[in-house]
This record gives C-alpha cells, sequence and structure tokens, in this order.
C-alpha cells in the first residue's frame, strides 16, 4: 500500500533528465517501462527518498499512469518513500532472526537513536526499519547498513552500540 507521509517538490534537472534518456535508449521503442526500476534508483540517488511529485514526475517520463509506478516502488524495500537517515539501519525480522532476539534488538535500536521505525533522527545521521529474510538465518538476529548495505551478523546491545559509534565517527570525518 502506498503511504507516502511527505511530499517533496522536485523538478529533474538536464543531467538526471540525460541519464534517463540513456537509460531508455537501452530498451526497444514503445517499451520505456522497462526503464522504471535503474529511473527509480537514479531518482532516489538524487534526492534520497521517492517523494510523490517524483514517482508522478517519472510515470509522465515514460508515458505510463501513476500506479504503474507506485506498485514498483512500494514492492521492493529498496526504494524509499519518506525521508530516510545517511545510515539505515535494517534488521531481519523474520521468524528465526526473532527467535534469537531481533525484536529485542530493533527495541534497543528505538531507545538508543530515539526514534521509530521509519523516523529519521534530529541530526539527520540515522533511520531503521524491520526487513524481511536476509538469508542469515543461522547468524541471526542480523543487520544491514546502508547506504553500502554492510553487513552484520549475531548482533548484541553491545555490537549495535559499537556500529552506532562508528557510523557517528565516520559521519565527522566526511
Amino acid at each position: 500500500m502506498l503511504s507516502v507521509k511527505e511530499n517533496m517538490l522536485v523538478e529533474f534537472d538536464a543531467p538526471l533528465l540525460e541519464q534517463f534518456a540513456e537509460v531508455v535508449a537501452r530498451y526497444p521503442e514503445g517499451r520505456q517501462k522497462s526503464a522504471l526500476l535503474p529511473i527509480l534508483h537514479l531518482v532516489q540517488a538524487e534526492y534520497g527518498w521517492l517523494s510523490l511529485d517524483a514517482m508522478d514526475k517519472v510515470a509522465a517520463y515514460l508515458s505510463i499512469r501513476p500506479i504503474e509506478v507506485y506498485e514498483v516502488a512500494t514492492f521492493y524495500t529498496m526504494f524509499f518513500l519518506q525521508p530516510k537517515g545517511k545510515y539505515v539501519l535494517e534488521v531481519c525480522r523474520t521468524g528465526p532472526c526473532c527467535l534469537v532476539g531481533a525484536e529485542r534488538i530493533m527495541q534497543y535500536i528505538e531507545n538508543k537513536l530515539g526514534v521509530k521505525e521509519g523516523e529519521v533522527t534530529t541530526d539527520g545521521l540515522f533511520s531503521w526499519r524491520g526487513v524481511e529474510c536476509m538469508a542469515a538465518c543461522g547468524f541471526g538476529p542480523v543487520l544491514q547498513i546502508g547506504p553500502e548495505y554492510t553487513f552484520y551478523e549475531n548482533l548484541t546491545e553491545d555490537s549495535v552500540d559499537q556500529l552506532i559509534d562508528e557510523l557517528k565517527q565516520k559521519a565527522q570525518r566526511k
């Protein structure tokens, strides 16, 4: 279900539109919808997330209905429908990870960062969310951190503290 709580008006600039044209040119004439996934990735890379306005403009560019864009953006978890932090902590929330403490880790992250799932910390550095299986059932609870998507296994509260501290230090160096 489409659930966009915020909107951001966007105007695609010439360099981004050139990238769109390069992507569309990869596909046979009349098959421009095939470019939807890579174009959504370009838009998200440019703006950080996919606002309704951005998705509507992608639909217009590709000459497809907005619902066709919404269906794709809501299906794939790599697309964000609201602003996100610089680092997104994604915790596996499926059965095997929950059996070994994923829910406890998610609660700990919420308390540690002071934000609920999907929210962004006031410094703009962090957001977090539960995601579906990361295919590491024997090493749970597991977490990946975007945008690099580094992967961490056998999480504990101490290892979460260490990861968050390292990311804060990394952000200060940049």
